[in-house]
């Protein structure tokens, strides 16, 4: 499982076809990515790294404040081109990204972790629909996370 987690002062999703649209004030937007082989403990364990990440600032300016110790929000939207493959051409490949049989359960166990960690619920994107996502990024501060490096 594959995060780019942006701190925001505001962000949105939406879907026109669908008149649809999910948005935050400042927080975090998040953009994920599955593979075949994620489990539960990728899941859980990234779910509890996005939470707990202190990268908003305390009361010196000092980053060493988490999403949950700001009482930020958190939108999360899935983009499986997180996982595209440029080794070969100028055609990236998108093979190892988990197609949505597979994914889509991911995603929206993903959403459920967060939430239950934050208690409180999150925005989000729908999953394989062509979305429109605008963010104003703060700092900007930006981050990637990959539940495969974290030993």
């Amino acid at each position: 499982m594959r995060l780019v987690i942006q701190r925001v002062s505001q962000a949105s999703v939406s879907v026109p076809a669908e008149a649809y649209e999910s948005s935050i004030g400042g927080g975090l937007m998040v953009l994920a990515a599955f593979i075949d082989e994620d489990t539960e403990e990728d899941l859980l364990w990234t779910a509890r790294k996005l939470v707990a990440m202190r990268i908003f600032d305390d009361a010196d300016g000092v980053m060493n404040l988490s999403v949950q110790d700001v009482g930020g929000e958190v939108l999360i939207v899935s983009q499986f081109t997180l996982y595209a493959s440029t080794v070969k051409g100028n055609r990236p490949s998108y093979i190892k990204a988990a197609k949505p049989d597979v994914a889509i359960p991911l995603y929206e166990k993903f959403i459920a972790l967060v939430e239950e960690l934050l208690g409180k619920k999150v925005g989000k994107g729908i999953f394989g629909a062509d979305m429109k996502v605008s963010l104003i990024n703060d700092g900007p501060v930006t981050i990637v996370v990959d539940s495969k490096l974290k030993f």
